[in-house]
């Protein structure tokens, strides 16, 4: 093998062997911005954490987490590890906590992925109905309609009776600003009396649906 051989062979592996490193080493960078869109800004304070998940597991291992400043602005550069996917998760008290898959194919090392998400604050409303005179087989059917439905603390949604049932009480978590309402019957034999509530409740503040009958 000729000296001019010899170079240009070590020139190859000594090439092969910095890109192989080089690809072994490449990040991601995973950035955006986190909206409170109840009050249109930044959701500061808020914590947002980042986990993989391995290939062929169900397992979320923490890889970092940083607090929003004002502008909701968040950044994270991390290890290309091969996985099956990474899973960012926003929280913040009174707020809807937010979770989101990110397929490990969606990220390239040449380029930041952007993401962006918004949540809203969370207000209550309590449904309280008073019969002061119960009648027999009476009922108060009712229907309440909002915008949360399946969250841990939401009240479902669909037709509910309470048959001679003097009193009620129940507090559902709704979306702060955001229309809740109550449409009820009040049925007694052949005859049914139909009645309607609504009401707006402000942030991080409980409402009060009231029906007397």
């Amino acid at each position: 093998m000729t000296k001019r051989s010899l170079y240009f062979m070590v020139l190859f592996i000594v090439g092969f062997a910095v890109t192989s490193c080089e690809r072994g080493v490449a990040s991601f960078t995973l950035a955006g911005t986190i909206t409170d869109e109840t009050f249109q800004q930044g959701l500061t304070g808020a914590e947002v954490k980042l986990f993989k998940v391995p290939i062929g597991t169900n397992s979320m291992i923490a890889i970092d987490s940083v607090m929003l400043s004002s502008d909701g602005k968040y950044e994270f550069t991390f290890p290309r590890d091969k996985t099956e996917k990474y899973v960012i998760k926003i929280s913040k008290e009174n707020y809807f906590d937010i979770s989101d898959d990110i397929p490990f194919s969606s990220l390239t090392p040449s380029s930041t992925t952007t993401r962006n998400y918004g949540t809203k604050a969370k207000s209550w409303v309590e449904m309280r109905f008073i019969n002061s005179s119960v009648l027999p087989n009476e009922t108060f059917r009712f229907m309440k309609t909002s915008e949360n439905t399946t969250c841990e603390e939401c009240c479902p949604g669909g037709l509910i009776d309470l048959v001679e049932q003097s009193y009620y009480s129940r507090t559902c978590l709704n979306n702060a600003n955001s229309l809740f309402s109550v449409d009820y019957w009040i049925i007694n034999g052949g005859t049914s009396q139909y009645g309607h509530k609504e009401v707006t409740p402000a942030p991080f503040d409980t409402a009060l649906v009231l029906v007397n009958y």
